[in-house]
């Protein structure tokens, strides 16, 4: 069953979608037996003609699905989802596993848990459900008896206006109209269960997948300010929506909802996206699974982020969560690899000043790098016994040949694999990499950063492949990492293009 929320569809896992299967790593969460907890959950299930089988309570985790309980069905078909503790809020839905995990139906759980289901499956296509107990589920189920009629009707509504269409009957503006009332009617109905039942679980998740609806544009001073549109929904994109509320995790709307979000109204600047980032995690700090679900999500996604600088992102969370006491939400294997990948990160990111390598080029002589004078520098780490870097450092000096050269581009090439000296000398001379600063760290320069316990380059640059390529300004602070030579070539034309107009 299509529940319509906004003005688009949302599938609830309802019968149907019994055929729905589960991950094959989905996972049960908890598993109790018939006992009783005053304090907690006491859901009580009958689901005919089942006997002596096990169901299970699932939900939603964000995007995936798990299983939260388990109830042994006895041989009158009933049983008992039961536990000290009450189950987070949220939609649920009622699986077995006949030989694969199936949804039967779905149901709202909210804070009181002490409610009865009544469920008969003999009819594969149509489960039947009945609860009684729970106020919650009783709203919910008034509200899919209007959606699906209003569903109906705008079904039959799609279906005549598809008709004119083939026919190239022009006169379906009393069909559009008719739809549009038909929608206006369920955002009321939602809308006004959110009025009068602010607090609800249904009011919670009917405001979470609202969407703001766009004003037209405004004259301003004589003109259209067509800008105050997409900021009048950005500006109240989560009203009424409660960052620490742990039930929205146990929907399909919320996670959608945020990516949503970010990708249309946020710029991939990192400081744009660290300032809802931090907005975010503060107002969810109150929730036990909102908190360290959004700070994982935020450090998966901007760890190894898809533009370059949002890396920025992952070091805001580090400095400003990480460091200063929230590492208990890690195992140890995560926190190591966090606080390494930070430590890598730190040194590196765009706006900095680049890391200073006084090395010596093939003959010893000491070439820092600050001591090169050029508008940008492509710093090129690569090994001579890397097939890859084979490949794109002739390419890199195809390009500095070609176009660089004549800029006043400078290439600072370091060798990062110490014992090939020789081999690193013959490419340098076979493929007449002339012009360029060719340095590469001594042993005896590696083990005395060793030995002081300072950050190496190979900290301060994160080269975890080979080739590496950094592009630094006139000043050496870096404005382009981890790219091709094509896309740092766009970076210098941008720049010199802003120096121009200055």
């Amino acid at each position: 069953m299509k529940i319509y929320v906004g003005n688009q569809h949302f599938n609830f896992p309802t019968t149907m979608m019994k055929q729905l299967l589960f991950s094959a790593g989905l996972l049960l969460i908890a598993a109790t037996g018939f006992s009783q907890f005053p304090g907690g959950r006491n859901i009580s299930i009958k689901l005919t003609p089942l006997k002596n089988t096990t169901v299970y309570l699932g939900s939603y985790y964000g995007t995936q699905m798990a299983l939260f309980d388990s109830a042994k069905l006895n041989d009158k078909s009933e049983g008992v989802f039961a536990g000290p503790t009450k189950l987070t809020g949220g939609i649920y839905f009622v699986v077995t596993n006949l030989g694969g995990y199936q949804i039967q139906f779905d149901l709202l759980i909210d804070d009181i848990q002490n409610f009865r289901i009544e469920g008969d499956t003999s009819n594969s296509l149509s489960v039947k459900a009945k609860i009684t107990g729970s106020e919650e589920n009783k709203m919910y189920e008034e509200y899919k008896k209007f959606s699906a009629a209003q569903e109906k009707k705008m079904q039959a509504l799609e279906k005549e206006f598809n008709e004119k269409k083939e026919k190239k009957l022009k006169d379906t503006t009393n069909l559009r109209e008719a739809y549009a009332k038909t929608t206006e009617r369920m955002d009321a109905y939602r809308d006004s269960i959110i009025d009068k039942y602010s607090g609800t679980l249904l009011a919670a998740l009917f405001s979470c997948n609202k969407r703001p609806k766009a004003p037209e544009i405004p004259i301003v001073k004589g003109k259209p300010d067509s800008s105050y549109p997409y900021y009048y929904v950005k500006g109240h994109f989560w009203d009424d929506v409660d960052f620490s509320d742990d039930r929205l995790l146990h929907t399909p709307f919320f996670e959608p909802k945020l990516d949503e979000y970010f990708k249309y109204y946020i710029s991939i600047e990192a400081d744009s996206i660290i300032k809802e980032v931090n907005y975010m995690l503060l107002s969810a700090r109150p929730g036990k699974e909102m908190f360290p679900y959004l700070m994982n999500k935020f450090t998966k996604q901007y760890m190894n982020p898809q533009y370059m600088g949002q890396d920025k992102v992952f070091v805001f969370l580090f400095e400003n969560f990480y460091a200063k006491g929230d590492s208990t939400l890690l195992d140890p294997s995560n926190k190591k690899i966090v606080f390494e990948r930070a430590y890598n990160l730190i040194a590196n990111q765009i706006g900095l000043p680049a890391y200073n390598m006084d090395f010596p080029d093939s003959s010893g002589k000491i070439t820092p790098l600050y001591s090169v004078n050029a508008p940008f520098t492509v710093i090129a780490f690569w090994d001579p016994s890397c097939g890859h870097c084979k490949t794109e450092i002739p390419r890199l000096d195809s390009m500095y040949r070609a176009k660089w050269k004549a800029l006043g581009v400078a290439i600072y090439a370091v060798n990062i694999n110490e014992p090939e000296f020789a081999p690193w000398k013959r490419f340098i001379k076979d493929n007449k990499l002339i012009g360029w600063f060719h340095t590469h760290e001594s042993k005896e320069a590696r083990l005395k950063v060793e030995k002081a316990g300072q950050m190496n380059f190979r900290q301060a640059y994160d080269i975890y492949k080979t080739p590496t390529f950094y592009l630094l300004d006139r000043d050496k602070r870096i404005i382009g990492k981890q790219l091709s030579m094509e896309q740092f070539d766009e970076i210098m034309k941008i720049k010199l293009k802003e120096k121009d107009k200055k």
